[in-house]
């Protein structure tokens, strides 16, 4: 029987290789003269979700089926306050997550916004790293 620390650790290892490809993803959409907007949204969404889940997993606290980046922070906050603080402009990403997945119902991607919303899943990766050493 393997130790309850090592099954957490793959755990959590098997979210952050999911949320790797998600923010991959994103990273490759963004590039070059015509970005897909709305997928790198989309990636920058779902990999700032999985980072946070992820975080979420290592410290042990469960957390319901949702796409939420605020109800997500608002966990992180139970544990990482000033963590969760720092990324509270990461909530803007929710309708990202759901909504853009449908017609008439998705948020528009303006030009250059996919950048920022870029930037803030980086900041969101970085801060979950940084927390995991």
């Amino acid at each position: 029987m393997r130790p309850p620390e090592q099954v957490l650790r793959e755990l959590v290892q098997q979210w952050a290789a999911k949320t790797e490809v998600d923010f991959r993803a994103a990273g490759r959409l963004i590039v070059g003269d015509d970005p897909i907007r709305e997928a790198v949204a989309f990636h920058c969404q779902q990999a700032t979700e999985k980072y946070l889940k992820a975080f979420l997993v290592s410290r042990q606290i469960e957390f319901p089926k949702t796409h939420n980046i605020r109800q997500l922070l608002d966990l992180v906050a139970t544990v990482e306050p000033e963590m969760a603080e720092s990324l509270a402009g990461a909530a803007v990403l929710t309708p990202y997550g759901v909504d853009i997945r449908y017609p008439g119902d998705f948020p528009d991607v303006r030009a250059g916004q996919e950048t920022t919303l870029y930037e803030l899943v980086s900041r969101v990766r970085a801060a979950v790293r940084a927390a995991s050493k």
